[in-house]
């Protein structure tokens, strides 16, 4: 017999979440574009594209078609010692939105792996190389970069990290200059933190393999937004002193920013990105490290034990490469999807919450809105706003999950301005009636 007990302690284990005191899940029967339909037919905006990776909505019947076209001819096979066609116009199709020295592709399956790879693949290039001194990371702090352990040391400062902080590995850090529209700070910020890169080199000039850092936006930590000079400098700083450069795109990838790739808006050229979430649109789960052709010559050898040893049962998934080529394809066929809303936002924003006395710190970035909620708790994750907020908005029927007390907004690129305009009016109206 089922019971009210029984249905709290759920045999599912949600993720980010305490299960004692959360409130119960809502069940989703279906999605449609930007809406989601629960089981007793209420309907949700999903304005943060559930974690950022259904880019074009929910069951586009593109993607479905193509999946299940798929599934007729090849699931999956073995991706050591086989290939097969879905992969491999995947990987030419992506190479050619980005630099042209990136050239070689990796698979995986999600955006924290995609990171571990990349950090691999950073150490053991100095040491194919023979400088066995290159041995530790340069990160930014409150960056986020997964939840395996090396993705994890490299986020360190993040709250909900500490439990592990025994398992982790030195990582130096460098400060993040965070700004926001009217921030009079900006480039004094800008200089601190590139002066400690500055030191940290100058201190320590054959130590490091590598600065991984999310271009341009910080996700997990609050929506934190810099500017594109700042990455620019900080880019050719560490090309300077002989360090290879990691772009964790994981979120940033694939129209986030309003240019393809954060990499082309800040008109920066890493030497190896990490892309996942909007990859596949959400379909299904995969991720690539994309490295360019001088590091994958370091392990081009004779020498078995220069081979880059990692894999997954699952990578190149042939049904997974087959949704992220059709999206590919409906991101080549509409770009203004995505470059459409940064003027949206920032006209929605000017008219609904731009003289809300409770909101600072106001910034816009492409298809991607954060603001700050004046609170007199202490700011970030654990600021129990954040949960507040949540149910404020789900009452409304938007889908807002706030970063402690960050609302942040991440819509799928066919929203509509109707249902923006809902949105901008229900965070103003939830934010006043605090």
């Amino acid at each position: 017999m089922t019971t009210t007990a029984t249905l709290k302690t759920s045999n599912v284990w949600h993720p980010f979440t305490q299960a004692k005191t959360a409130d119960p899940p809502l069940r989703v029967r279906r999605g449609r574009g930007a809406i989601l339909e629960l089981e007793d037919g209420k309907q949700i905006i999903d304005c943060i594209s559930s974690w950022w990776v259904n880019i074009h909505g929910h069951c586009h019947p593109e993607i479905a078609r193509a999946i299940y076209e798929q599934a007729n001819l090849l699931e999956h096979v073995i991706f050591a010692g086989f290939t097969h066609e879905p992969a491999e116009l995947l990987a030419k199709e992506v190479l050619r939105h980005l630099p042209d020295h990136l050239q070689h592709v990796f698979f995986s399956d999600n955006g924290t792996t995609a990171v571990e790879v990349a950090l691999k693949m950073a150490y053991q290039y100095w040491q194919n190389k023979g400088v066995t001194g290159r041995t530790r990371f340069i990160a930014l702090e409150e960056g986020y970069h997964g939840e395996t352990v090396g993705a994890m040391s490299l986020g360190r400062t993040m709250p909900f990290f500490k439990r592990f902080e025994p398992l982790l590995f030195e990582v130096d850090l460098i400060p993040f200059p965070a700004t926001w529209q009217g921030d009079t700070e900006r480039q004094e910020k800008e200089e601190r933190a590139l002066s400690a890169l500055a030191a940290l080199l100058e201190t320590h000039p054959n130590r490091h393999a590598c600065i991984l850092i999310e271009p341009l936006v910080q996700g997990v930590g609050g929506m934190r937004m810099c500017s594109e000079d700042f990455i620019r400098s900080l880019t050719q700083a560490c090309k300077n002193a002989g360090l290879l450069t990691i772009y964790d795109e994981v979120m940033t990838g694939f129209g986030r920013t309003g240019e393809w790739f954060a990499c082309h808006r800040a008109k920066t050229d890493p030497d190896i990105i990490c892309l996942a979430k909007g990859l596949t649109a959400g379909f299904m789960s995969m991720a690539l490290t994309i490295a360019s052709n001088e590091i994958y010559q370091s392990f081009y050898s004779d020498d078995l034990q220069k081979a880059l040893f990692h894999s997954h049962s699952y990578m190149g998934n042939a049904l997974a490469c087959t949704a992220a080529n059709a999206s590919l394809k409906l991101l080549e066929a509409n770009p203004e999807s995505f470059t459409r809303l940064q003027a949206l936002h920032q006209s929605k924003s000017e008219e609904y919450l731009n003289e809300n006395k409770r909101l600072e710190r106001l910034r816009i970035l492409g298809t991607i809105f954060a603001c700050d909620v004046v609170s007199h708790q202490s700011t970030g994750y654990f600021n129990n706003l954040g949960l507040l907020l949540r149910r404020k908005f789900l009452e409304r029927g938007c889908l807002i999950r706030p970063l402690g007390n960050t609302i942040y907004l991440m819509p799928p690129y066919c929203i509509t301005e109707d249902e923006l305009t809902s949105i901008y009016r229900t965070i103003g109206d939830v934010v006043s009636s605090l």
